[in-house]
């Protein structure tokens, strides 16, 4: 297993596919194990990195992951095969806004890294498929330290991404379905925890 790691962290090196910060992945498994969660949905696979290292984290561990990219998609598919996986994980090829999952599907956590531009999109979307005290984590809130920044950024497409960041931060800290804390590990986390309807 530590040598398939490995190797997705040389490929993802070499063919510039970004994945998950070690510190990142580090927390979340903690997370994981901390809070006995055993159904992960995942936005963005790439080549499976982080489902990978998130399905080892105990037997009964089990990840939905989506990704809309071709190669990535059947690089994700390879990897979980050498990590024999394939009961563990189930990669679902398609654009995460355009896929419909079952009604009766439930998880209790949801892991967003695709497209930082669409992560309220995504947010509104999966918040429906949480188990009561689900949780949604979000990485790259930091986006290589340049949200709150997004006044200063010449480059107009990187501003308007950095924008949306910062938007999707505010609505985290405005929505009163859910409690978030933010974490400054890695590229700068999110833990929006699902608030009991009951209460």
């Amino acid at each position: 297993m530590k040598e398939i790691i490995l190797e997705m962290e040389e490929y993802a090196s070499a063919h510039n596919v970004p994945i998950i910060e070690k510190d990142s992945i580090k927390f979340i498994m903690k997370y994981i194990k901390a809070n006995n969660i055993k159904n992960i949905l995942e936005i963005g696979s790439a080549i499976g990195y982080s489902s990978i290292l998130m399905a080892s984290v105990a037997p009964d561990v089990n990840v939905t992951t989506i990704e809309r990219d071709n190669a990535r998609y059947m690089e994700c598919l390879k990897n979980v095969k050498k990590c024999q996986f394939e009961q563990k994980i189930n990669v679902v090829f398609q654009d995460a806004l355009e896929v419909n999952l079952a009604n009766n599907l439930k998880f209790d956590m949801i892991f967003i890294d695709a497209a930082k531009g669409q992560y309220i999109n995504f947010f509104e979307k999966f918040k429906y498929f949480l188990n009561e005290g689900g949780v949604i984590i979000t990485d790259n809130l930091k986006f290589h330290g340049n949200v709150g920044k997004s006044a200063s950024i010449e480059s107009k497409n990187l501003k308007s991404l950095v924008e949306k960041i910062e938007n999707y931060i505010k609505f985290l800290k405005e929505n009163k379905e859910f409690d978030t804390n933010f974490y400054d590990i890695g590229d700068g986390l999110s833990v929006s925890v699902k608030k009991d309807e009951k209460k």
